[in-house]
């Protein structure tokens, strides 16, 4: 963070641990620190998740709305990212100091799943040309601890997976005109593919290498940092067998800070990023498998007229 205060020993001492693959708290320069995942927290949400990444505590919740697709993609749904900072999340971000990094982040998301290799639009198409679901995708940072762009992505992939959009049939009557009828059945919906969702992994520049996971600390120590989103592994989230392993494709990049990257530096950080995205999702992907199966497991049976 840029208002973190640390004197030029500690500093050196962060630069140093870097060069010597041994950070600060004891991490090598490829280590994540420790998460915590939940899902399904928000009632009034179609999906939810809040995701602690050490001192990164953030809260995200999926919504859903009938809308008409755009003239230029007919058969496609839509997506829109908004991330709001608490004012309690760090001091910067006290009155409206956080809103360039709110806006940042939005419009990093929102360009990593645009992408065509990224996540599916088509599935959210009801009537091609005439309806389409749109999903608002509302991320609260909480609290803030280093590396916002990384725990981010991973909580909406959650909050995705954990969505569950109700089932409707489009009848086209005399017209033109679209009829929707949605189920009034509440256990009557869909789950969304998210294999292909990416992941964004911040690699940090400190003196002449890179770190994945940046601490607010080593932030402070960076001039500048690379983003890469990279599309997720389908098979990961797939109970199918031998499917191939697809993934680990660009789906956006982004630099932030004044400093600048060498072209060795910059291939080195890209497949140093592939490697860790990939690693990421196989691990959140066996973390919402699991929970999934457990709330299938536990799941009370239903009463009264709803059942």
């Amino acid at each position: 963070m840029a208002g973190l205060l640390l004197s030029q020993s500690e500093k050196l001492f962060i630069v140093h641990g870097v060069q010597d693959d041994y950070r600060s708290d004891g991490r090598s320069n490829l280590d994540y620190r420790p998460m915590e995942l939940e899902t399904d927290l928000v009632d009034t949400a179609t999906g939810s998740a809040r995701l602690r990444l050490a001192n990164t505590d953030l809260l995200v919740a999926v919504k859903t709305e009938i809308d008409v697709p755009s003239p230029d993609k007919p058969d496609l749904g839509k997506i829109e990212f908004n991330v709001d900072c608490s004012a309690n999340a760090t001091p910067q971000f006290e009155g409206r100091g956080g809103d360039q990094l709110a806006v940042g982040i939005a419009n990093l998301m929102q360009a990593a799943y645009q992408s065509s290799q990224a996540f599916n639009l088509k599935q959210l198409c009801i009537f091609e040309g005439k309806q389409c679901w749109k999903l608002f995708v509302d991320i609260l940072i909480l609290e803030c601890g280093g590396n916002l762009c990384d725990a981010v992505s991973l909580a909406v992939k959650a909050a995705l997976f954990n969505t569950r959009i109700p089932c409707v049939k489009a009848i086209l009557m005399d017209g033109g005109d679209v009829d929707l009828q949605l189920s009034d059945d509440p256990f009557d919906n869909k789950l969304l593919d998210v294999g292909t969702a990416p992941l964004l992994v911040t690699l940090c520049k400190i003196g002449d290498k890179c770190v994945v996971d940046p601490s607010a600390e080593e932030e402070s120590c960076s001039v500048v940092s690379l983003i890469v989103g990279i599309t997720g592994t389908p098979s990961c989230y797939s109970d199918q067998e031998n499917l191939a392993e697809v993934g680990g494709k660009f789906s956006t990049i982004d630099m932030n800070g004044p400093g600048s990257v060498a072209p060795k530096t910059l291939k080195d950080a890209i497949n140093q990023g592939i490697v860790a995205a990939k690693l990421l999702d196989k691990a959140l992907a066996k973390a919402l498998i699991n929970e999934r199966k457990e709330n299938i497991r536990t799941k009370k049976s239903s009463y009264g007229f709803l059942k």
